[in-house]
């Protein structure tokens, strides 16, 4: 038999490394960033076109190459990051695999040109999968820039899947934002087609996360510090008041390495038990400082996974760490963003400016004391005289059951009849987040935020498609200034937007002014928040790849919904499922969760009868 065994060639076997290290553009901005972080540079340049597809270029000021280094180090496994085996348990830098640059070059046109401060003239090379084209001496700064053109350009399997460049635009400002964060002190900048969307001077962390995010958001977070002989945490946690429907701003560091661990994530979360709904999520930027022989950083190619010695310690640690910061710090007054303050003298001041007064963010519903009022109500309506017509309760409390009776035929309409409205039930909440109403077959049971989802949703794909909703003026114009990322989305989307009722103009870079809301909105609804919640669910929803009005609507309604924990009067709820099962679609909130459940009184009836015997 022949042999059939053979080794690849170089090209084809840089290619398939180059599929576990780049998978998209932010792949590359990455390892050329962490490169030249770990070169030294303190002033970094980043600029792109086409979201990375046509051009990433990083421009740094660091150590720079000799000639020779520059060549090697398009090779693979060429590194000066390690030299034996031991020093994979002592890492303290960025890269260390010796993969980035050779993967990069086996799939995309790179030209370096770096120099040394002793060097008079620096090294230029080209490279075009993986082959030398051109090396020459030229005039440069010391330092390094690399550009990376046409990626995936020989590998055109993988280019068709990249995405949208918003989407891959996205990708590439979250992998810029997670190393910004762990090097506050560097001075970094981004370009997209000639427009600069960040420019970050060196600073402290504070300063830092309000050049990313805004003084607003910046102004409401809490210094963390504890110091441990297994680990030491410092960093800023959000107050109880920034927690969101989504995982946004949340930073975890190892090292200055971001990670992504589920597990100590859910140490974070617990911690603010009872102070946030269950639903949402609070933001942090955490950094944990561990004996790098205590941890394995080389377990995944991309460098975000990390395997910790006793990772049950360090859990234990952040949790009681972020619960004790919550206890002490929720009433501060805002932390100071315009000095460089380390994290030792926020907390400090931060001692020494604590008040009594409370926080001003609502109790959670869940922690109220509505269960006993909602069971009354059941109790009542049960047992009252059925003799009692509940006409007589509608005429006293104002109610009409004429929107009532044009329910959807296919389910209200085929168990109500109008001779049984005088024995039907008025809808009942439950907990202040279910509606349960009688019908001639049982009952049903509502989730009214996953049903005015759907309301609101198709309301507003149709306000796009053929009509627009009436606005209500604000009193005052109300001022929004968004990060660069966000703007950019804001104002693509602004005659949309405005077709939902909103009155929004841009004012200044990366500034808008509200001047007007859509009419029908909760009157306690916050305009910025509202937008800057529709805006990271519309963010967040381009992956799925939905139309641009289906995904607007969808952000808009799942955002503008009442909230679970929202009481509601009886003709609220008779409203709410009039308009419910007028919907096209009434089974599914749009995000795919079920609007409501019905109960067949024989099933209940069954259930009740259980095993016994007569």
């Amino acid at each position: 038999m022949a042999d059939i065994i053979q080794l690849l060639p170089d090209s084809i076997a840089n290619q398939i490394a180059a599929g576990e290290v780049i998978q998209r553009p932010a792949s590359v901005i990455k390892e050329l960033m962490e490169n030249a972080i770990d070169a030294g540079a303190d002033i970094i340049q980043v600029i792109i076109k086409d979201a990375g597809k046509t051009l990433m270029q990083v421009i740094d000021n660091g150590s720079g190459m000799s000639e020779t280094d520059a060549r090697i180090s398009f090779e693979r496994h060429a590194t000066s990051k390690i030299r034996t085996a031991n020093d994979l348990f002592h890492i303290q830098t960025k890269g260390f695999r010796g993969e980035a640059l050779a993967s990069i070059a086996a799939i995309a046109h790179v030209e370096m040109i770096t120099k040394t401060g002793e060097q008079d003239l620096g090294a230029q090379l080209i490279m075009e999968g993986s082959t030398l084209v051109k090396q020459t001496y030229c005039q440069a700064a010391t330092g390094t820039r690399i550009s990376v053109k046409n990626l995936f350009y020989n590998v055109p399997a993988r280019r068709k899947f990249l995405k949208s460049d918003t989407v891959e635009l996205k990708h590439l400002t979250d992998e810029f934002m997670r190393i910004v964060l762990a090097h506050p002190q560097i001075k970094f900048s981004l370009h997209h087609n000639d427009r600069e969307m960040y420019h970050l001077n060196g600073g402290n962390l504070v300063q830092r996360i309000s050049g990313l995010f805004g003084k607003q958001f910046s102004s409401k977070l809490m210094p963390v510090l504890e110091n441990a002989d297994a680990v030491h945490i410092s960093g800023l946690i959000g107050k109880p008041e920034l927690s969101r429907k989504a995982r946004n701003h949340q930073y975890l560091f190892v090292n200055q390495r971001f990670i992504k661990n589920n597990y100590l994530s859910h140490a974070v979360r617990f911690a603010y038990e009872n102070t946030i709904p269950g639903d949402e999520y609070p933001p942090y930027f955490l950094f944990l400082e561990i004996d790098p022989e205590k941890i394995d950083v080389n377990i995944h190619p991309t460098k975000q996974e990390i395997k910790f010695e006793d990772e049950k310690l360090i859990y234990n640690y952040l949790r009681v760490t972020v619960r004790q910061a919550l206890g002490k710090f929720s009433n501060t007054p805002l932390l100071d963003i315009e000095t460089n303050t380390s994290f030792e003298q926020m907390i400090q001041l931060s001692r020494q400016n604590r008040t009594i007064e409370s926080d001003s963010r609502p109790p959670h519903p869940s922690g109220g004391g509505t269960a006993n009022n909602d069971w009354e109500l059941l109790y009542k309506d049960l047992w009252r005289d059925k003799s009692d017509p509940v006409t007589e309760l509608i005429s006293e409390s104002g109610l009409n059951l004429e929107s009532f009776e044009k329910s959807s035929p296919d389910l209200i309409g085929k168990t109500i009849d109008n001779e049984d409205y005088e024995a039907m039930n008025l809808p009942v909440q439950i907990h202040q987040s279910y509606i349960l109403s009688q019908i001639k077959s049982g009952f049903i049971l509502i989730d009214q935020k996953s049903a005015h989802e759907r309301i609101l949703y198709e309301k507003y794909l149709s306000a796009m498609e053929n009509a627009k909703i009436p606005s209500q003026q604000e009193l005052f114009p109300i001022s929004l200034e968004m990060n660069p990322e966000k703007a950019a989305v804001l104002l693509e989307l602004l005659p949309k937007m405005n077709a939902l009722g909103f009155i929004i103009e841009e004012f200044g870079r990366n500034g808008f002014i509200i001047k007007g809301m859509p009419v029908g909105l909760e009157t306690n609804s916050n305009p910025q928040d509202l937008i800057l919640h529709i805006i990271d669910s519309y963010t967040d929803n381009l992956e799925f790849q939905l139309g641009i009005h289906e995904n607007l609507a969808r952000s808009f309604a799942v955002n503008a919904a009442v909230k679970r924990g929202k009481k509601l009067t009886a003709e609220d709820m008779l409203l709410l499922i009039d308009e419910l099962f007028a919907c096209e679609n009434p089974y599914n909130s749009p995000i795919g969760r079920k609007c409501f459940i019905t109960y067949d009184l024989n099933e209940i009836t069954r259930k009740f009868a259980g095993s016994s015997r007569i």
